[in-house]
């Protein structure tokens, strides 16, 4: 009889294991990097494609044409939509005084910047002050600095998209969404650099 004890022991806590990586992974938001098609000219990826930074370098012509590019604003998409679940990510920021990131449809105008469309979701940081931006309008967010880095929450069936503390690990504020389809994280910047951390679990208390 040992052995059959044994056995359904050894087989409880690989089932157990088993159901806590599924669990783990439940918990676990997209793993994305940034699209290069979607940069605008003056932007450069870096680091495996999960760093942006700001810069009047150009663009070959041949690459410049992309139809799926940002022509007029400093804008690039991540490469993963999401349809449905909780997802969060986490943003350095290096050197940026003036940055927006967010949400967006897949196929917002490339001709539009993110925050400045009602199909876009976004926190802006500009002269020193957090603000959300829809459509243009902005409104002021207390209670949170200049970052190093910031967690951005996602939670489409709830349609929020929420600014997070990472050092307290708590909701600065939540924006209400519209969502409509399938939206990516989207990111715009005048100066500096933004690095994302993607792949992450939603911290235990979001």
């Amino acid at each position: 009889m040992a052995l059959p004890i044994a056995c359904s022991l050894l087989l409880c806590r690989w089932g157990a294991k088993r159901l806590g990586i599924a669990a783990a992974e439940a918990r676990r938001g997209i793993s994305f990097k940034l699209e290069e098609k979607t940069a605008h000219s003056s932007l450069a990826l870096f680091r495996g494609d999960t760093g942006v930074k700001y810069g009047l370098v150009g663009l070959e012509p041949s690459k410049a044409l992309n139809v799926e590019r940002f022509r007029e604003w400093a804008v690039v998409l991540a490469d993963t939509a999401v349809t449905s679940g909780r997802h969060y990510w986490e943003v350095t920021v290096k050197r940026s005084q003036q940055f927006r990131i967010g949400v967006a449809d897949v196929d917002m105008s490339r001709d539009s910047c993110i925050g400045a469309d009602d199909r876009s979701w976004v926190f802006t940081y500009a002269q020193r002050k957090w603000h959300t931006m829809l459509a243009k309008e902005k409104a002021p967010i207390e209670g949170i600095g200049q970052p190093e880095k910031v967690g951005l929450l996602l939670e489409y069936e709830a349609q929020k998209l929420s600014l997070v503390d990472v050092n307290q690990v708590s909701v600065v504020h939540t924006l209400q969404t519209d969502f409509r389809g399938p939206v990516v994280p989207a990111f715009a910047l005048w100066d500096g650099e933004l690095l994302t951390h993607s792949g992450l679990e939603v911290p235990e208390g979001l």
